[in-house]
């Protein structure tokens, strides 16, 4: 199995994803943007060719704070769970973090979702408690589409 960030030219990794590791079908066109953008980042697990688990992250800066890397999500195909692959996945993306010059590295996710806690917890993150999550819906502008 390789574990790896993948970039530009790199694409056509994701022609051959295991059912389960991303919530919906890969779109080649948002893959290509994603992956054309300096600031996103996709760390893949490969296993025989295909994509079994994945890691996608955001850095940013602020005006007044050093870079930070946001962990969006991970996914895992359902034959690759508790195998450490979520957990490389992780170490992967807060080395990522470290090679970017970033502060920290920083996830979230739901207070009921125990396999997402204790994946982070055994990759070495700490919870924060008392944070709140707020959500703002969209709508995109008339005559647009996504």
């Amino acid at each position: 199995m390789e574990i790896r960030i993948l970039g530009v030219g790199d694409a056509g990794v994701l022609e051959r994803v295991a059912d389960g590791v991303f919530d919906d079908p890969i779109k080649p066109k948002l893959s290509a943007e994603f992956l054309s953008d300096p600031r996103h980042h996709l760390c893949a697990a490969i296993d025989d060719g295909v994509v079994i688990g994945f890691g996608s992250a955001v850095h940013y800066v602020h005006p007044d704070k050093p870079p930070q890397l946001w962990i969006n999500e991970v996914g895992v195909a359902e034959s690759h769970q508790k195998r450490g692959v979520g957990k490389a996945i992780v170490w992967r993306l807060v080395g990522l973090a470290g090679e970017l010059g970033c502060s920290e590295a920083w996830v979230l996710t739901e207070d009921s979702n125990t396999a997402a806690r204790a994946l982070y917890r055994s990759a070495g993150g700490e919870e924060t408690t008392g944070v709140v999550m707020t959500t703002f819906a969209v709508k995109a502008p008339s005559g647009t589409s996504g």
